[in-house]
């Protein structure tokens, strides 16, 4: 098996882990989601191909339908264009078992065993991230997950309130802390943030 990330060699007071193509590997089943719900809503074959999706990694649903709209100039409704791919998202996890990411899951088991704080920062709001966790048999090991819903609209990543927040429910200063993330987005927003960060491939 191909090495997903190098841990880094330095003990952090405070994990934060994104959940998609970070704990688990999720992103082909959030890709059919997307594309299913944009074709039902009228969006063009040629938006949201793969490379774009993975531009948008970690972003909120609603957001990433508005950056669409604004780069396709469609007028697709963000609500409803991310309720519809959580829907099918849902739908697709009824049918299939999402493999962990080895490397991830086996250092948050680490860090439970050590009792050192970590927590999840994700884009998908609380019942996805939920659904994903358990897809992957995983949920158990969570008890701090941040989402969009926990900060202001707009404020999800690539801004840094998710990480901040996240940090702050640990009970750790933001610079004591390392971000695990696959996308761009998630990346700003852990150096927003004033956080050290792992990119996970």
């Amino acid at each position: 098996m191909s090495t997903r990330v190098t841990l880094p060699d330095k003990i952090y007071s405070g994990y934060i882990f994104d959940l998609d193509g970070t704990l688990v590997d999720s992103m082909s089943t959030h890709y059919r989601a997307w594309r299913y719900a944009l074709q039902n809503n009228g969006a063009p074959h040629e938006a949201f191909l793969w490379d774009e999706f993975i531009a948008h990694g970690g972003m909120a649903a609603p957001d990433i339908v508005s950056d669409l709209n604004r780069i396709y100039k469609l007028q697709m409704n963000p609500q409803l264009v991310a309720a519809q791919k959580r829907a099918r998202y849902d739908y697709l996890l009824e049918t299939e078992k999402l493999p962990i990411i080895e490397e991830t899951v086996g250092l948050v088991r680490k860090l439970k065993a050590k009792n050192i704080p970590y927590a999840i920062g994700t884009g998908s709001v609380i019942d996805g991230a939920r659904a994903t966790l358990r897809s992957a048999g995983i949920e158990e090991l969570f008890s701090i997950i941040v989402t969009p819903d926990d900060v202001p609209p707009g404020r999800g990543k690539p801004e840094p309130d998710i990480f901040l927040l996240a940090a702050e429910r640990m009970g750790v200063p933001a610079n004591e802390c390392v971000v695990f993330e696959d996308a761009q987005p998630g990346i700003r927003a852990a150096e927003a943030a004033g956080m050290a960060w792992v990119q996970v491939f």
